[in-house]
């Protein structure tokens, strides 16, 4: 312990035992808070204590210094536990650090908003449940006023996520200078995520490709929760054909597409199991109720309307979610 505090607290203790006052408690709650923030362990505090004890009271008692001896030798192992907690707390502030950095890289790779197609009104919301989300959606610029359209779900959570995340993000970004099929984009993803991440780890996909031209959307998934067709015409929802593995069990999987026509007005809405499986009174939503949802926000712009999708599911769930929710909505206007 530092001199200065060492004389400090004598100081005090000399006062308190001639002339014990509240101003003298006082000032002792304020020595604790110096002697926390120097670091010093509680066996040192005793161990000063029992100086200046025997300094004052040079006759102390033998059963009074057997007392304290024994207090010191308890204090010790306390002093150990206490050096080894705030050990332990520099570690998880440590640790909080690095997972805000990376929360805050995590979001570098979501793109900032969606793309402004003529014909076509896209919105997407994706909220993470804790600091870092293992939801991911990107865009990708065909050419051919043809857009890329990926929603996925990374199993897992935290650091190796956002890592297995990054990973996706940078393959996907090569894919923009090539005309691959749906199918094709999963099956290169799949190679490369089976050979890059651990067995436990796998991602759940869906990639399409909206063509603005004759508002066609083709499509292919890897186990991915099914996403919504609207007809606005029929005011019906249909499912997305969802028959590929996910990716990163096994190699050399084949991902078949699929074909949805847009009238006006109609739109897709893909979304993760973040919504599928929110807990409503204690159960999973119901599908129907989704459904629901949707069609009552429909009038409103896509960017509106799943921001409104969101915040009624969250209100329904009681403020609670158990899992990241992202919602994406492809809606054509002419």
């Amino acid at each position: 312990m530092d001199i200065h505090l060492k004389k400090l607290y004598e100081k005090l203790l000399a006062s308190y035992m001639t002339d014990p006052k509240e101003d003298h408690l006082y000032s002792a709650q304020q020595l604790s808070k110096w002697f926390m923030e120097k670091r010093v362990s509680p066996e040192e505090v005793i161990n000063v204590h029992i100086g200046s004890i025997k300094r004052m009271i040079p006759d102390l008692p033998k059963e009074v210094k057997a007392s304290l001896e024994m207090l010191l030798e308890v204090m010790v192992g306390y002093g150990v536990a206490y050096q080894e907690r705030e050990q332990l707390m520099s570690r998880q502030r440590e640790l909080e650090n690095e997972i805000e950095v990376a929360a805050g890289l995590q979001q570098t790779l979501l793109p900032q908003s969606p793309p402004t197609l003529q014909s076509v009104d896209i919105g997407v919301v994706s909220v993470a449940s804790k600091q870092m989300s293992g939801d991911y959606y990107n865009f990708v610029d065909h050419g051919m006023q043809q857009l890329g359209v990926a929603i996925a779900d990374i199993v897992g959570k935290g650091i190796p996520a956002a890592l297995c995340m990054s990973m996706i993000k940078y393959t996907m970004d090569r894919l923009d200078a090539k005309s691959l099929s749906p199918g094709e984009i999963l099956r290169d993803l799949n190679t490369i995520v089976e050979r890059n991440v651990l067995p436990s780890m796998f991602i759940t996909m869906i990639y399409g490709v909206y063509d603005t031209l004759n508002h066609q959307f083709r499509y292919a998934t890897a186990g991915h929760e099914p996403g919504l067709i609207y007809s606005a015409k029929e005011d019906r929802f249909t499912s997305l054909e969802t028959k590929g593995l996910v990716l990163g069990v096994l190699r050399d999987i084949e991902y078949p597409e699929y074909v949805a026509d847009l009238k006006p007005q109609d739109a897709i809405i893909l979304f993760t199991d973040g919504v599928t499986e929110a807990r409503v009174e204690g159960q999973f939503i119901e599908r129907e109720t989704i459904k629901s949802m949707i069609r009552d926000h429909m009038h409103l712009p896509a960017q509106q309307a799943v921001e409104a999708i969101h915040q009624k599911l969250y209100e329904m769930t009681n403020y609670i979610m158990r899992d990241d929710q992202t919602i994406l909505m492809i809606k054509r206007v002419d």
